[in-house]
């Protein structure tokens, strides 16, 4: 029970709390560009099953590998592009969380 709580809090108010105390004049924008990076987890319609409780989708799932983690640390040091990063990167975080959980 605790895993899901963690891994959604992680997705949804750990991106709140970034969009509050570092873009408090458009939090609003903020949160809601980095929130829905959980987007990227299309990919996972290209696993086979495509849910499975016990799988990581670190370096499973196309989105979600090493690589491309690089590109997400990339745009989010680019200042057009940093609440896509950041919002990339708090996924990958909720991910690799849950991964340990296992």
């Amino acid at each position: 029970m605790v895993q899901p709580i963690l891994h959604y809090g992680i997705h949804f108010v750990f991106p709140l709390l970034i969009a509050f105390v570092c873009f408090r004049k458009n939090w609003l924008k903020a949160y809601t560009i980095m929130a829905l990076a959980i987007i990227i987890d299309l990919d996972h319609l290209l696993a086979t099953p495509i849910f499975d409780p016990t799988r990581c989708s670190i370096n499973f799932h196309p989105l979600h590998s090493y690589y491309a983690m690089g590109i997400y640390l990339v745009l989010a040091l680019i200042k057009k592009t940093r609440l896509i990063g950041i919002g990339l990167l708090i996924h990958m975080l909720a991910d690799v969380v849950d991964c340990w959980m296992m």
